[in-house]
Formats: structure tokens, sequence, C-alpha cells
């Protein structure tokens, strides 16, 4: 039975290559698969599989040319934009994907007014020295989005380099293409379930715990708070599994939101780990969602709350034990 090309598999570390880096003899005449990568779903892995076989077909090392900002930051940076993956996320997914590194180019005003003809001859063969490229089927670049596949395919002929045009991926079943704007859409309604579907494993979020007001522990749930940015989650309760820093993996209950019964305050993600006395403050922590238990909602008072967390605490170790959804974290 072939290898799976795009399951996930530990590797040491990613090289990444950046503005102004000279590029690294491990990366030398990469073949690379372009553009956000925010979330890297199925679509996603359908072009590190392609760009990865490509390499073997040329000999060559596989990688990604993604881009930071994300060009919607870029372009419209007072609007609040729902990232899936930061940098640090989207470069540990693709760490266990089999590549060779990846390529982080600055999206600045000298990037978006590059001409598509430039951005090829220029930026991918000048600059990177790239033998070849894979590109998604709606993938566009240059200055105005001029680019198309289509043009893409003719200026990499002309400019040496190999090119390949993967389609769109569906989920099955006569879905839709799979897409960062679905998943996103899916976790705002607190669908986590079609959220991992789509990606293929479970969303993650990472970030430091941070010390609270100490009100979970009075309660009988002590909780690693971790504050999310630009996070348009649905408020509510989850299913998670948490991966400390020592490698551990811990399952647990999450309650993401403004805490009604108390303060109303800004959004949170309070995690109350099973069966853990430790101390987390100050240590990144990475939190899996496996399941969407209940919305957010206030209660009368604190008693009510911590009946109904006894149960939405059943309820996550129910939905953590029937749960086969891969990690993309170990």
């Amino acid at each position: 039975m072939p290898r799976d090309e795009t399951a996930p598999r530990p590797v040491a570390s990613l090289p990444v290559h950046r503005d102004g880096e000279a590029v690294p003899e491990g990366l030398a005449g990469a073949v690379a698969a372009l553009g956000n990568f925010d979330g890297i779903h199925k679509g996603h892995r359908a072009l590190i599989a392609a760009v990865r076989e490509m390499a073997a077909e040329l000999g060559r090392p596989s990688a990604v040319l993604t881009f930071e900002p994300h060009p919607r930051v870029f372009f419209s940076p007072e609007a609040t934009m729902f990232r899936l993956t930061g940098e640090p996320e989207k470069l540990a997914v693709l760490q266990r994907l089999g590549l060779d590194g990846a390529f982080v180019r600055r999206f600045d005003s000298g990037l978006a007014g590059t001409g598509a003809a430039a951005f090829v001859a220029d930026t991918l063969k000048g600059e990177l020295g790239l033998s070849g490229v894979v590109i998604g089927h709606d993938f566009h670049f240059g200055r105005g989005r001029e680019g198309t596949p289509a043009m893409l395919e003719a200026l990499c002929a002309e400019n040496g380099l190999a090119c390949r045009i993967v389609p769109a991926v569906a989920a099955g079943g006569g879905e839709a293409p799979v897409s960062s704007s679905a998943i996103r859409a899916a976790l705002e309604a607190g669908d986590v379930a079609t959220a991992n579907h789509l990606l293929g494993y479970r969303w993650f979020v990472e970030g430091e715990v941070r010390h609270g007001d100490k009100r979970g522990r009075t309660l009988g749930f002590p909780t690693a708070n971790v504050a999310l940015e630009a996070c348009a989650l649905a408020h509510g309760i989850y299913a998670v599994r948490v991966r400390l820093r020592d490698g551990g993996v811990r399952d647990g209950v999450a309650s993401y939101g403004r805490r009604p019964t108390f303060d109303d305050g800004a959004p949170l993600l309070e995690t109350y780990l099973f069966d853990f006395s430790g101390d987390l403050y100050g240590q990144r922590i990475a939190i899996e969602f496996v399941g969407f238990i209940r919305g957010e909602a206030r209660f009368d008072s604190a008693e009510a709350l911590v009946t109904r967390m006894h149960e939405d605490a059943a309820e996550a170790r129910r939905m953590l034990a029937e749960d086969r959804t891969p990690s993309m974290l170990g």
C-alpha cells in the first residue's frame, strides 16, 4: 500500500527562509507550492502532496512559499481577520508534512506593487532560485491580482520553471470545494465537527497561560487561561485536548467567551484539564478543539453554573472518548 504523502510525520525542525537571507543549500532549486495556507486544510494538503511529487520527479527540495502578514490584513488593516493559523501554528503544521522547508515573504507595498511577470522572473526565479511551482486552481498573484493560473503557466515556461496547477478539492459526497472561508464560517457557528472535517485534523490554537482572577479555582474548576487574538470562534463550551510544553497531552473542557455570569469581560479561553494539578503559568500550550457542547449562557448563581460545569465535563469526556480525528501536534 503506498505511503500517504500528506500524512503528518514528526521532523526535527522546518528550515524557514525569510526576506534578505541567502537561500540555504538545502532549499537551492526548490519546487514550491504558492499560497497563504491559512489553516493548511485538505485543499492545501493536495498542493503539498503535488509539490512533493514534483520535487521528487525533478530531484529537488520541496517547499512552500507563503506570505506574512496575510494579504487581506495588509490591504484592509482596519478590518479584523480571523486567521485559522497564525505564522507559528502554520509552520508547526507544515513541519509535519514532510517538506524540506518554507519561504516566508513579507507582504508589503513593494510586493503588492510587483507585476505578475516581475514576480515570476525576479522573485520566484531570481531571488528564490526555484525550479518549479505548484498552485491551486484559483491562485492569483501580482499587482492587482492580475496574474491568473494560465498566466503563471506561460510565465513559468518563459523562465524555465516547471508549473503544475492542482484542481479544487472537495470534502467528499459532492460537497463544495474546501476553503479557509468555509472553515472560518463553521468555527464562527461553533461547528467544530465540520471545521475539523474540512481541515482533516483537529483545529488548534496556541498561547501562553496567563494569570486570571482565580475564580475557577474557587468553583472547583481551576483553568489555564489563554487570550486569543482576533478570534471569531463562537462563544461556548468545547471538548478539547491540550498539548503541554513537556509534550504531554491532557483531555479537558474549555469555555471561550466573556463569562456573562460574572463580568462580561474581554473574550478569554479558559481550559479545565482533567486529572491535572500542575502549574502552567507562563507556559505556551496548544489547545485542540474536538467538539462543541453548548453556547455561552448566563446563570442565576454560581451554584447553578457549577452544576452545569459538571455536566459539561461529563459530556466532554464522552466526546473525547469517541473522537477519532487526527492531530497535527503529535
